[in-house]
C-alpha cells in the first residue's frame, strides 16, 4: 500500500534526484511538478492524487493521476487536451477537477495562466525582427563618423546634380557638349582609318660598299705605320708596349677578384 508520508519522508531526507537547493529556495526539476518547488503539496511522487498542466509544441494538457492507476505505470497520469481559448480552458479545468482540493485546483489553475502568457510572449517575439534584439549599441565615436561621411556624401551628391543641370542649361558655355562630342567622333574617325603604307626602294650594297671602304682605311693605316721613320717607329712600339702592360695589370687584378676601399 502507498504512504505518501513515507515517501516524502525519504525524498526530504534521504534522497531525491530531482530536488535542486539554491541561495533562494530549494527547487524541483521534475517536470509534472506544477509549482516548480520542493514541497509536500507540490511534489508529485508524494501525492497519490495530482494534477497537473504541461506544454506539448504550443498544446496545453492536463494531467492528473489518482491511487486507482498506482498499480499500473504505464496508464498513471490521464492525459486530456485543452482547448486554445483561455476560458474554455478554464471551464475545461474545474470540470475535471471538480472533487478536487481548491488548493491545487487554484495551482493548475495559476500554471495554465502564466504557461499562456508565455505563449503569447513568444508569438509576439517572433513576429518581431531579432536585428533590434541581436544589434550591439555602437560608440558615439562611430555614430558620428558614420553621421560626418552621410553628410560629405550628401554634400558632393548635391554639388554633382547642381553642375549636371547647369551644364544642361549652358549656364558655362553653350556648346561645350557638342564640342566635347564631336572631338571625340573625329578622334574615332582618325583612329579607325588606317594609313596605307609607304613603299621605298632601298639600294642593297651600300652598305657594303662603306664597309669596304672602312677596312681598306685600316689596312692603309697599318701598312703606313709599319714603314714610319725610326723614331716615329719606336715611339708607336713604346705605345703598344705600355699598353699591353696596362692591359696585364687590369687582367690580373679582376683575376684576383673584387676589393674592398
Amino acid at each position: 500500500m502507498q504512504k505518501d508520508e513515507a515517501i516524502w519522508h525519504n525524498i526530504k531526507y534521504i534522497h531525491c534526484c530531482y530536488m535542486a537547493k539554491t541561495e533562494t529556495g530549494i527547487f524541483c526539476r521534475n517536470p509534472y511538478n506544477v509549482t516548480s518547488i520542493c514541497s509536500q503539496s507540490s511534489c508529485p511522487l508524494a501525492n497519490s492524487r495530482y494534477a497537473t498542466i504541461r506544454d506539448h509544441d504550443g498544446v496545453f494538457y492536463l494531467y492528473t493521476k489518482t491511487i486507482e492507476r498506482a498499480h499500473t505505470p504505464k496508464h498513471l497520469w490521464e492525459r486530456i487536451k485543452l482547448p486554445r481559448n483561455y476560458e474554455k480552458a478554464l471551464e475545461l479545468i474545474d470540470k475535471h477537477l471538480l472533487y478536487w482540493p481548491e488548493m491545487l485546483q487554484h495551482m493548475v489553475k495559476q500554471r495554465l495562466t502564466k504557461l499562456n502568457q508565455m505563449r503569447i510572449r513568444m508569438r509576439i517575439l517572433a513576429l518581431e525582427t531579432r536585428e533590434k534584439i541581436m544589434r550591439m549599441p555602437m560608440p558615439r565615436r562611430e555614430i558620428k563618423r558614420e553621421a560626418r561621411r552621410e553628410e560629405k556624401t550628401g554634400i558632393a551628391a548635391a554639388i554633382e546634380t547642381k553642375l549636371l543641370e547647369r551644364l544642361k542649361n549652358d549656364v558655362y558655355y553653350p556648346d561645350i557638349l557638342n564640342y566635347l562630342e564631336n572631338n571625340v567622333q573625329a578622334e574615332e574617325e582618325e583612329e579607325e582609318e588606317e594609313e596605307e603604307p609607304e613603299i621605298e626602294y632601298v639600294e642593297g650594297y651600300g652598305e657594303l660598299e662603306k664597309e669596304e671602304e672602312d677596312m681598306e682605311d685600316f689596312y692603309g693605316f697599318l701598312f703606313k705605320e709599319s714603314h714610319l721613320d725610326g723614331d716615329d717607329h719606336g715611339r708607336a712600339r713604346r705605345w703598344r708596349y705600355e699598353q699591353r702592360r696596362a692591359y696585364s695589370v687590369l687582367k690580373k687584378a679582376f683575376a684576383s677578384g673584387p676589393r674592398l676601399i
